[in-house]
C-alpha cells in the first residue's frame, strides 16, 4: 500500500509529459495485448494508473498503436495488396469484380460504424469511459461473450464466405472496443464467431477491419499527442520510438495469435481476463489504485 501510494506520489504531472520508461513499457504493453482480445487500452490504462498514479491519455495510445497497424501491414501485405488491386480493378472493370473487390469494400463499409461514433463521441471516450471501474467491469463481463461465442458458434464458414452482412455486424462490434476493456479483437471476433465462421477467418478479418480505422484514430490524436486535453504529453521522439517498439512486438503478436487461435479456443483469454479484472476492482477498492 504504502509503495504504490509513493509511486502515486511521484508520479509526473500531465503537464511535465511522459517520461521515458513510461514510453517504452506502454509501448511493449501495446504491442504485446493489441493483437490478443485482453484490451491494449484497457492495459495501458491499468499500468499507467498502477505504476505512475497517472493515466498516460488515449491520444497516446491512439498514436502507438500505428505502430502496431504498421505490423499488420507488413504481415498481411501481400493479402491487402491483392484486395486493394483487386477492388480498384473492379471499380473501372465490372468483369474484374471478384471476391477481392467484395472484401475492399467490406473492410470499407465495416470501418463506417466505428469511425462515426469515434468521431461523436470523441470527448466520452477521452474522459468518462476511462474509468478503471469501468474497465475492470467490462474486463470481467465481456469475458462471458468470449465464452459464449465459443459454445454456440459453429465455425464452420470460411473466408471466402464472408458477406457484407458480416462486415456490418463485425464493424458494429468494433465500436465496443472504444470502451477500455472490451477489445477490438475479442468484440470482432466474437462477432464472428456467432455468424459462425472459423476462427481463424474472424480473427484475420478482425486484423483488416481494424487497418482503418486505427491508421485514422492515430493520424488524427497526433496533435493532441503533443498538448493533450486529458492525459500526459509525449515528445516527437518518444512517439516515435514507442510506435517502432509497438511494431516489433505487436509483429510478434500476430503470428503467435494466429498459431494460437488455430488451435486454442478464445475462452482461454477470459480465464486471464475474469482475474485481472476482479484484481483491479480490489485494488480500487482498497485504494491502491484510483479510477480517474
Amino acid at each position: 500500500m504504502t509503495t504504490m501510494t509513493t509511486l502515486s506520489a511521484a508520479a509526473p504531472d500531465a503537464s511535465i509529459g511522459i517520461t521515458w520508461a513510461q514510453t517504452i513499457i506502454l509501448s511493449i504493453v501495446q504491442g504485446l495485448t493489441e493483437f490478443l482480445p485482453v484490451s491494449s487500452s484497457g492495459h495501458l490504462r491499468i499500468i499507467s494508473q498502477l505504476l505512475w498514479g497517472k493515466d498516460a491519455g488515449a491520444s497516446f495510445t491512439a498514436v502507438v498503436q500505428l505502430g502496431t497497424e504498421l505490423a499488420v501491414l507488413v504481415f498481411f501485405a501481400k493479402d491487402i495488396w491483392r484486395i486493394l488491386t483487386g477492388w480498384f480493378a473492379g471499380l473501372f472493370n465490372k468483369e474484374a469484380r471478384g471476391f477481392d473487390y467484395r472484401m475492399g469494400w467490406m473492410v470499407i463499409v465495416g470501418t463506417l460504424p466505428i469511425a462515426i461514433i469515434g468521431v461523436l463521441a470523441k470527448d466520452a471516450i477521452r474522459d468518462n469511459l476511462r474509468n478503471l471501474w469501468i474497465t475492470a467491469t467490462v474486463l470481467i463481463l465481456f469475458s462471458f461473450v468470449f465464452i459464449a461465442a465459443e459454445k454456440y458458434g459453429r465455425r464452420k464458414r470460411d473466408f471466402e464466405e464472408l458477406t457484407m452482412k458480416d462486415a456490418i455486424i463485425m464493424g458494429l462490434a468494433q465500436c465496443l472496443a472504444l470502451i477500455p476493456g472490451v477489445s477490438r479483437s475479442g468484440g470482432t471476433v466474437s462477432a464472428g464467431l456467432f455468424l459462425n465462421l472459423d476462427r481463424e477467418v474472424a480473427t484475420r478479418f478482425s486484423f483488416l477491419l481494424a487497418i482503418p480505422a486505427v491508421f485514422a484514430a492515430g493520424i488524427f490524436s497526433l496533435p493532441d499527442a503533443f498538448d493533450p486535453a486529458a492525459g500526459q504529453a509525449a515528445s516527437g521522439a518518444q512517439l516515435l520510438v514507442g510506435t517502432a517498439i509497438a511494431f516489433v512486438v505487436g509483429y510478434a503478436s500476430i503470428a503467435w495469435l494466429l498459431k494460437f487461435v488455430a488451435h486454442h479456443s478464445f475462452s482461454w483469454f477470459a480465464a486471464y481476463r475474469i482475474p485481472v479484472g476482479l484484481i483491479v476492482m480490489a485494488l480500487l477498492g482498497f485504494g491502491v489504485m484510483s479510477a480517474v
